[in-house]
Formats: structure tokens, sequence, C-alpha cells
């Protein structure tokens, strides 16, 4: 989850020749935080797509809730794709409040736990970045944004994965506030090459991490 034998040293080498940037290898920084399997950070990725972060927080909170194993300290886990699989489409609209998502989230379920579909590979997959895109949005629900912030939890940065607040940062710290097209974005991410997608994130979250220097950001 913490993902400590990443190796970054590529990423960092690639950021320390920029000046604006430098401060991400002195930092430490790039380790992102992940689940403890693809298929909870897919269904999560699933939950975030056109809605809101507080109704993501309730549709992965009613999963836990309503299907989680309790721990020996009372806290439930996330359900496997077995436990999932096993309810009917009415339950992820009723209960879990999933909207449209609702299909998505049985119909996954199901490859998965059938072993029609194997996300765990991706974090060892080396295939052609072309095809594992194909392969993740065959998931119904997985567009352009959520393929690409998978990407980054399984140690691949290509993917800029731009949203409504992404866009809106980028806004505010590098165009003068001025709304920017996503070429543009692309652009200025650009030189890193394949690490372009962690460039973003960490530039765009720079201020989490150096609250104290946000005035010169």
């Amino acid at each position: 989850m913490f993902r400590l034998d990443d190796d970054l040293r590529d990423f960092y080498l690639a950021t320390a020749v920029e000046p604006e940037f430098a401060w991400i290898a002195a930092e430490g920084a790039g380790r992102l935080l992940r689940s403890p399997t693809v298929f909870e950070d897919l269904v999560k990725m699933i939950c975030t797509t056109n809605c809101s972060w507080s109704l993501t927080e309730k549709m992965v909170g009613a999963l836990v809730s309503e299907l989680g194993q309790k721990s020996d300290d009372g806290r439930m886990s996330f359900p496997n794709a077995a436990a999932l699989a096993k309810k009917p489409d009415s339950f992820f609209r009723d209960k879990i409040r999933a909207g449209y998502r609702a299909p998505y989230l049985k119909e996954l379920a199901q490859r998965v736990a059938s072993g029609a579909l194997d996300v765990e590979s991706w974090l060892t997959n080396e295939a052609p970045l072309n095809d594992l895109i194909k392969e993740m949005k065959s998931v119904k629900g997985v567009g352009n944004y959520a393929a690409e912030n998978l990407l980054k939890l399984i140690g691949r940065y290509d993917g800029l994965a731009l949203d409504s607040w992404t866009r809106a940062q980028f806004a505010r710290a590098r165009n003068k506030g001025r709304t920017a097209s996503d070429k543009k974005i692309a652009r200025f991410y650009a030189r890193f090459d394949s690490w372009r997608g962690l460039a973003l994130w960490c530039d765009m979250t720079r201020h989490w991490l150096d609250p104290e220097n946000i005035a010169n950001w």
C-alpha cells in the first residue's frame, strides 16, 4: 500500500533538473497510497466518476458497512469481488446508492470473481500502454480519467487523469487563474515523458506537503 519498494530514481532525476520541481526529490514525494488490491481501487475509482467526493465516500462506506468483514477491533474491511458478485443490481442501486454504476459494479464483481478478468495482474503487466488501457476500459464505467488514475496506482504514469479539480488547480497555479485547455496542460508536463502524470500530481498537490511555501508556489 505504501509502495516503499517502488523505484522512483528516474523520476527524481527527471524533476531535479527543473528548478520548480526540484523539491520533489528533496521531499521524497511521489509515492501514491493505494489499496491492498487492484480490485478495491478499481471499484473506488468507478465510484469517483461524475459525482462529488462526499457521494463517493458514501458509496464506498456503504459497501464496507454492508459487505465488509469485521476485524478483531470491530472495524470493517473492504469486501472482495465474490461478496459483491452475490448481490443483485438492486442492492447496488438501493443500498449503495450507486445510481447508473449499479450494473457496472455487479458486472465487474462477476468478471473478477469468476476469473474472467484478472485485475490484480495489472500490477505486473508489461503490455504496451494502449493495450493495458484498452483492457481497463473494457470495464463498464471506466473511461480515460479512471483508467489513467488506475495507471498511476499500478506504477505507470503516462496519463494525466485530468478532472475538474486538477484543471482548476492548474489554472490557479500555472496559468494566472485562466482556464487552460487540456492540450496546454499536456504540453506543460510533456518534458517529463513517461513520468508526466506523477509530475502533474506532485505539482498540483505541493501545498499539501509544503503549506508554508504555498505563497511561492
